[in-house]
């Protein structure tokens, strides 16, 4: 007979396992979700959306001194700017918001310019964007979340601080449940990117005791996944 205390180990093992892979798909799908236009899209759309690709800002003005279009979309939902943003054309969102583009347009994945940024890991253009006016605080993506909530699954610590500045939201909270504390650790690996993306928030006021749809904790997601320095922070935070 098989022991019990082992059987039921073994189930926690497996349950583990099952959440870590289950992260792990939504952590590439997130990322894959932003889709930046190949070059024949580009070719075909031309205009301002080809203009900003380049980076060419004297056919970007010229085009909106004729009337172009600046929010005009492409298939895929896509504006200038957030072709200017996939590409770090800087030169170009600074004309095309100049000229009066719209900051906040979300494309057809419902990402903003802002998240894709942050995604990118592109602090400079992020930096740019939030100067030039576009918020910290949409709700973007289709799972409900913000730019926070992106940068801090993917452990992009420099990002989420800018964010924090521009006024992120800390603890909105997305429809799996999680806040940027909680992606931190469930998308993460527990490494130092992660740590300073969790010291960022911690440092900033974040909720350390909301817990996921199960109940779990912070402290206990990171325990679980055995990211002592992780648990560490949290618990000299005053966690639970």
């Amino acid at each position: 007979m098989e022991h019990p205390h082992r059987s039921c180990t073994g189930e926690r093992r497996r349950l583990a396992h099952l959440a870590m892979a289950i992260a792990a798909s939504l952590a590439l799908g997130t990322a894959l979700a932003q889709v930046p236009p190949t070059a024949d899209e580009l070719k075909r759309q031309g205009g301002l959306h080809l203009a900003a690709h380049r980076g060419d800002v004297k056919k970007i003005l010229a085009l909106t001194a004729a009337g172009a279009a600046l929010n005009a979309t492409d298939p895929h939902g896509r504006t200038p700017l957030h072709v200017a943003t996939f590409a770090r054309r800087r030169d170009s969102i600074q004309a095309l918001a100049q000229a009066g583009a719209d900051l906040g347009r979300l494309e057809n994945d419902r990402y903003d310019a802002v998240t894709i940024a942050a995604v990118a890991n592109d602090e400079e253009t992020l930096a740019l964007l939030l100067s030039l006016g576009a918020s910290a605080r949409q709700v973007t993506s289709r799972y409900d979340g913000t730019a926070l909530i992106a940068a801090a699954h993917l452990g992009n610590a420099g990002v989420v601080r800018q964010l924090i500045r521009a006024g992120a939201p800390l603890d909105h909270v997305n429809n799996l449940h999680w806040t940027a504390v909680i992606e931190a650790i469930v998308l993460g690996d527990g490494s130092p990117r992660y740590q300073a993306t969790l010291q960022a928030l911690i440092d900033a006021g974040a909720n350390l005791q909301f817990a996921d749809r199960e109940g779990r904790t912070p402290l206990q997601l990171a325990r679980s996944r055995g990211y002592t320095a992780m648990a560490a922070m949290l618990e000299q935070a005053g966690a639970r």
